[in-house]
């Protein structure tokens, strides 16, 4: 359960009938002891300046209990109401009452709650009995219930470790130990090993593999601003480590490293520093030593709930994006992606491998679902050993933006775009453009308008059958041609960027839709994701054009998009169209562009048609079919027909005053 800032914690104390609840409690609020108090107390608020710990989130109310069975019902509510149990016993037989009646009682009620197990009373031993007492009586309950957090021995008449063991009950709530480590195995869990990796990814920043002492100490500064890491901090911890990672080598070498859960990798290395396996077995010590409270201030300080999950509100921070407005990289955005491929190309051979891109995702889920579901990497730019540019990197994430840009933001939340010091939001990452609006494409108004704030637009690409699509979106990724033909049954998506006249550049998606197509063009809201559509049909294939104007007939609202008609095949000879118009009378028709001559062979012409594409999206209304003769924008007409009404009654009374005063 992770506490917000407004949250209490609430302390529930029990135990058996004369073992010292009520005293305990007058001791924490008065601080010395109280003799002849009522038997169980009403609750007592604690405010959060009084605190034990100092980053309670709120105040702390601890409530008295009856053990008896008339009060039995009052104590269950309470239990369940409650954040941690304070369990206290005072001697052998109360202590054997925890085993046989409180833990059972606890779980029959169904609450996973943190127990703080309290011997009380431990003046009336002798001094020698405090070992025994915690080896014979404490330990065993410890390792047989994970729900004891901790263990401590008080004394309320003396005052002594009262505050401590309150402490325990609040750190129990504030910085629960369960999450993080196995009592039982002696080890940190599976889930607090990965964000402790994680955190371990983010904090070397030049990814040799080392925390070195810059890093170590940049690190301590992010998570403790108050707490300054010495040169001689650091040659203390990297000694300590040393020797557990000894010990490791020695105990692996007997056969028994796996039951004392010690790490056998170098937890230090000379000249480097401290190697992930090291951070992680230091965290183990602090959860072994009771100092976990350090691994949550770490984790905490990397947005990690008390689940060891990243907080929703960081993975996915609030954007208030209008309708018919997309989302984008922002320039920090993409420096940030550059500055990350660079980083993990560790051949420097200006590509991503496997093994690179596994190092570069290490601290996410993996690549991004939609990547999956578009077949990364062949959906972007690669060089000729398959490997992902910085082209085609920037490429797939600009459309992973366009298309899902929660899904940019979680993994520039994850991958550490906050930075060190934690002051960049994760939305600088991106920028909203502006609306869209929807204007009548027939206005001189709209076909002279451009689209200046967007870098990214989204193509649909339709055509029959065999037209050559899919071979058109492989030359958009530099791919060789292939005669071998395959239909297309699942949508396929690439992404490539396209340099414009002027030096500007600009990404386009180009989507062929498979078999979705028709499901696809009844969609409105899909249709409203295109941009730009590019009409394909084989120059060759005297049946190829009906298709095209069957699409038109068929889906009428493919008219108010903007288009690109485009012949391919165009190194085969050109036949004549079996329609009732050719392709250019046909384009003429509706005031576009005839159509591009293009083939896969020939490289200028696919240049020339993706700059068409790109200048199509951003000037939509010159490339929008339009039936009827461009209207004129009469708006001005009202408005000189009045000034010329006034200018008129002006006139004529000028006229009548000069009459009168002759």
């Amino acid at each position: 359960m992770s506490k917000s800032q407004n949250d209490n914690i609430r302390v529930v104390v029990c135990g058996d009938e004369g073992v010292g609840k009520s005293s305990l409690i007058t001791s924490l609020v008065k601080d010395t002891f109280v003799p002849n108090i009522q038997s169980v107390l009403p609750p007592v608020t604690i405010p959060r300046q009084f605190s034990s710990l100092a980053d309670t989130p709120g105040q702390t109310i601890v409530v008295d209990t009856s053990p008896l069975l008339q009060d039995r019902p009052q104590l269950t509510k309470e239990i369940r109401r409650a954040n941690v149990i304070w369990l206290v016993y005072s001697d052998h037989y109360t202590c054997e009452r925890i085993s046989l009646f409180w833990m059972p009682f606890f779980r029959s009620l169904g609450v996973n709650l943190p127990v703080v197990l309290t011997a009380n009373k431990c003046d009336l031993s002798p001094r020698d009995e405090a070992s025994r007492a915690i080896s014979e009586e404490m330990i065993p309950i410890l390792k047989e219930f994970k729900e004891v957090e901790s263990c401590i021995r008080c004394s309320a008449s003396l005052h002594f470790n009262v505050n401590q063991a309150f402490y325990l009950c609040q750190r129990a709530v504030t910085h629960p130990l369960a999450p993080l480590f196995d009592s039982k195995e002696g080890k940190l869990k599976p889930a607090a090993v990965a964000a402790l990796e994680r955190v371990f990814f983010l904090a070397d920043s030049d990814q040799d593999g080392c925390l070195n002492d810059t890093e170590l100490k940049d690190l301590q500064a992010h998570c403790f601003q108050n707490k300054s890491l010495e040169e001689v901090d650091i040659l203390q911890l990297k000694n300590i480590l040393s020797e557990l990672s000894a010990e490791a080598h020695v105990t692996a070498n007997t056969g028994d490293s796996e039951s004392n859960g010690l790490s056998i990798v170098p937890a230090v290395i000379p000249g480097k520093g401290i190697t992930c396996e090291g951070f992680i077995l230091l965290n183990k010590i602090f959860a072994e030593k009771g100092r976990h409270e350090t691994t949550w201030g770490i984790l905490r300080r990397f947005h990690y709930t008390d689940s060891l999950s990243l907080e929703d509100k960081f993975l996915y921070p609030k954007l208030d994006v209008p309708p018919n407005a997309s989302v984008e990289l922002s320039p920090d955005g993409y420096r940030f992606l550059v500055d990350m491929f660079l980083l993990f190309d560790k051949d420097n051979d200006g590509g991503l491998n496997q093994l690179e891109l596994n190092a570069l995702f290490k601290p996410t889920p993996g690549i991004p679902k939609l990547w999956k579901d578009t077949n990364f990497p062949q959906s972007t730019v690669r060089n000729e050993a398959g490997n992902v540019t910085l082209q085609g990197w920037l490429a797939q994430w600009s459309m992973t933006t366009y298309l899902d840009y929660r899904s940019t933001m979680a993994y520039l939340a994850q991958l550490g775009f906050d930075g060190k010091q934690g002051t960049q939001k994760i939305t600088d990452g991106v920028k909203i453009t502006k609306p869209r609006k929807k204007r009548n494409p027939a206005s001189k108004a709209y076909r002279s308008t451009a689209i200046t704030d967007r870098n990214v637009f989204n193509c649909f690409v339709l055509g029959s059958s065999g037209s050559g699509k899919t071979t058109l979106l492989k030359a958009f990724l530099n791919r060789p041609f292939s005669e071998v033909y395959t239909p297309t049954i699942q949508p396929i998506s690439v992404v490539n960027s396209v340099e414009m006249p002027g030096g500007k550049q600009c990404y386009l998606i180009l989507e062929e839709l498979g078999e979705l197509e028709p499901a696809v063009l009844e969609n409105s809201s899909r249709l409203d994701e295109c941009d730009v559509i590019c009409f394909t049909y084989d120059s060759s294939d005297p049946d190829s054009f009906a298709y095209l104007v069957n699409l038109h007939n068929t889906y009428p609202q493919l008219n108010m998009l903007p288009a690109v008609y485009v012949a391919l095949k165009a190194d085969l000879d050109r036949q004549q169209q079996r329609c009732e118009q050719q392709p250019d009378v046909y384009t003429r028709n509706l005031s576009m562009a005839a159509p591009l001559h293009v083939s896969a062979q020939w490289t200028s012409s696919l240049n020339e048609l993706f700059v068409q594409l790109a200048e199509a999206a951003e000037y939509p209304g010159s490339a929008t079919p339009r039936d009827g003769p461009e209207e004129h924008d009469t708006s001005m007409l009202p408005t000189a027909a009045t000034v010329g009404s006034a200018l008129g009654v002006l006139a004529i009374s000028l006229w009548l005053w000069r009459s009168q005063q002759r």
